[in-house]
């Protein structure tokens, strides 16, 4: 692989704004053609770039620090490190992480030294650094202390997931967000302004492209882009006929990496804040992403046992019965039943008593160590043990007045505790008005 070339700033945005067609003749795509040539002009990242932005401040100070900008596709990563390269007046270098390995940044760095030795400072500016290894991460912490290159890394993952934290903590984060509506309609403006006619489309599919672009500002381009190829009298289209002529773009979605544990948690959270419309959108966004059925089956069971708890028994047998519906039915069919159990536990009355009982029964546990039980709830199948006073004084609760003896079951030598705390709401309202009263009858009768 050749070695990367360094951009001058100036040959970045100076001479004509549209160079030759290439070898086939054909223009540069649309998306290029209306690259920001100044900071002001990136839309969407206003706390970015705007007068009072992150970066706009960090120009401003002369200081402009190594960056890993996260965010979705079609933000605007590349451009701002285009732009601030420009601004900073250092040499635009650039590599992918998908097609470079170790001898690539090795070449950039000695050549970056070079430049450096010659008064000239060098951006290093690296796409999806997020897919080098560990070994390929550290290889900048080096060139990154002693100033040799000004490292800008884009990233759609999680930065704190995805890189090292040694090379983290040389960087700043910045996050860039998906496009808004507004933003988008801003490059629509300028797209048709570039191309000197308004797009075949009525505002209801004008708002429609919108949405099918999905916050990239890159993909939204593309589609106006094959929407200006049309012939001059098209009629406006509306979302239907929009639907048929364009894709939309797939949903962000990557079942092993951070979109999948954010759609999850959404999930979660919006079926414990008793809000099943959210959770039923959550929902359909993980199916729509291709997310299993099943893993969602076993998250909502889980929901079940955590967050409702006793205060509706009938939930965990209910998304049980969710989940083996969709295991006979399958897809889509089956969606419909998890769907039901969403709402279900959307609607149920909310307590985490036993996760909490629970949780507090382990440790006290593991406190304890090693206490057997007492003597009398013990059984005694052998003359020894009979000895050795194991059943001695048990009382059988079932000969008991109204069924409980009120006898103690912790070990001897540890005090009574009480774990479970039911909660003044659902089924659980009629536990805890059940719990108080064997209270008075134990202490009653001796037990505690």
């Amino acid at each position: 692989m050749p070695s990367p070339s360094p951009v001058a700033p100036e040959d970045l945005f100076g001479g004509p704004p549209e160079p030759p067609a290439g070898p086939s003749g054909a223009a540069r795509p649309l998306a290029d053609r209306l690259r920001p040539r100044a900071l002001d002009q990136v839309v969407g990242q206003d706390h970015l770039v705007g007068p009072d932005g992150t970066l706009t401040r960090m120009l401003a100070r002369g200081s402009l620090a190594s960056l890993i900008l996260w965010g979705p596709p079609g933000t605007g990563k590349t451009t701002i490190a285009r732009l601030l390269a420009a601004r900073a007046g250092l040499a635009f270098v650039q590599l992918s992480a998908v097609f470079s390995g170790v001898a690539d940044l090795k070449r950039a760095f000695e050549d970056a030294g070079r430049r450096r030795r010659t008064g000239q400072g060098t951006l290093l500016f690296v796409d999806e650094i997020h897919r080098f290894n560990r070994a390929q991460q550290d290889g900048f912490l080096p060139v990154v202390e002693d100033g040799t290159i000004t490292l800008i890394g884009a990233t759609t993952e999680n930065p704190s997931f995805a890189l090292n934290g040694a090379l983290l903590s040389r960087c700043q984060v910045l996050v860039l967000r998906r496009l808004d509506d507004a933003a988008l309609e801003q490059l629509l403006a300028r797209a048709e302004a570039e191309l000197a006619r308004a797009l075949p489309l009525d505002p209801d599919g004008r708002a429609s492209l919108r949405a099918m672009a999905d916050g990239d500002g890159r993909y939204l381009l593309n589609m106006a882009e094959q929407l200006a190829a049309l012939p001059a009298e098209t009629p406006p289209l509306g979302p239907a006929a929009l639907a048929e002529l364009l894709a939309r773009r797939a949903a962000l979605y990557d079942k092993d990496r951070e979109e999948h544990y954010n759609l999850i948690s959404a999930l979660h959270k919006s079926l414990r804040g008793s809000d099943p419309d959210a959770a039923l959108y959550w929902f359909a966004r993980m199916l729509a992403g291709g997310e299993d059925p099943r893993y969602i089956a076993r998250r909502l069971t889980r929901f079940a046992a955590e967050d409702v708890g006793m205060a509706d028994p009938a939930a965990l047998g209910q998304t049980l019965a969710a989940w083996e519906t969709y295991e006979r039915l399958g897809s889509p069919e089956g969606e419909l039943a998890l769907a039901q159990a969403v709402v279900y536990l959307g609607t149920a009355p909310k307590s985490n008593a036993v996760y909490a009982a629970f949780g507090a029964a382990r440790r006290a546990a593991k406190a304890t160590g090693s206490l057997m039980p007492p003597a009398h709830i013990l059984n005694a199948p052998t003359k020894l043990m009979q000895e050795l006073g194991y059943g001695a004084g048990y009382a059988y609760d079932h000969d008991a007045e109204e069924a409980f003896s009120g006898q103690n079951y912790f070990p001897e030598g540890m005090a009574r505790e009480r774990f479970y705390a039911p909660r003044d709401r659902g089924f659980e309202r009629e536990i805890g008005k059940r719990l108080a009263y064997w209270g008075r009858l134990r202490a009653e009768r001796g037990g505690g």
